[in-house]
């Protein structure tokens, strides 16, 4: 497989808007490593030239996939509200009560967010921040572990 070097240049342009200094993306038929430095772009590893098809749209898209989710990554404004300990995920303070919040929702800092049901005590979670929950990462009632992401915010 090999990649046009419009694809090449579309890709290097969304990692450096991104503010993203490496990327890796690797598939079957291509292995591909940039790193962009102070100077110009420069392809790392790359396979040797084969007579093949263009990359595929899916494999492109990944690729641009992978660039947009590592500039959300550096955004200072995303926090994760993470686990405290391993326990059980519920998103509401009983069976039959309102979820504490919902994708979309603001929060304040102090705020509960969830609880964690460990060694069967209620543990309340509670924001770190203040902002808007961009996404709920657990299913209700479903295990989780020590340092696992539950929830994305985006501060203010």
């Amino acid at each position: 497989m090999q990649i046009s070097l419009e694809q090449l240049k579309s890709l290097l342009e969304t990692l450096e808007k991104g503010d993203v200094s490496e990327f890796e993306y690797e598939d079957e038929q291509l292995k591909l490593r940039l790193s962009l430095g102070k100077k110009a772009a420069q392809v790392v590893h790359a396979p040797p030239p084969m007579l093949a098809p263009a990359p595929s749209a899916a494999a492109v898209a990944a690729a641009s996939a992978a660039a947009a989710k590592a500039s959300e990554d550096a955004d200072t404004s995303i926090v994760f509200v993470t686990s405290p300990f391993v326990g059980t995920f519920y998103r509401a303070p009983g069976p039959d009560a309102a979820n504490f919040c919902e994708v979309g929702s603001s929060v304040k800092q102090g705020q509960a967010l969830c609880i964690i049901e460990a060694m069967k005590l209620m543990n309340e979670i509670e924001s770190d921040t203040a902002g808007t929950i961009l996404d709920i990462l657990v299913e209700n009632g479903k295990s989780v572990e020590f340092g696992q992401k539950l929830f994305k915010l985006k501060k203010g």
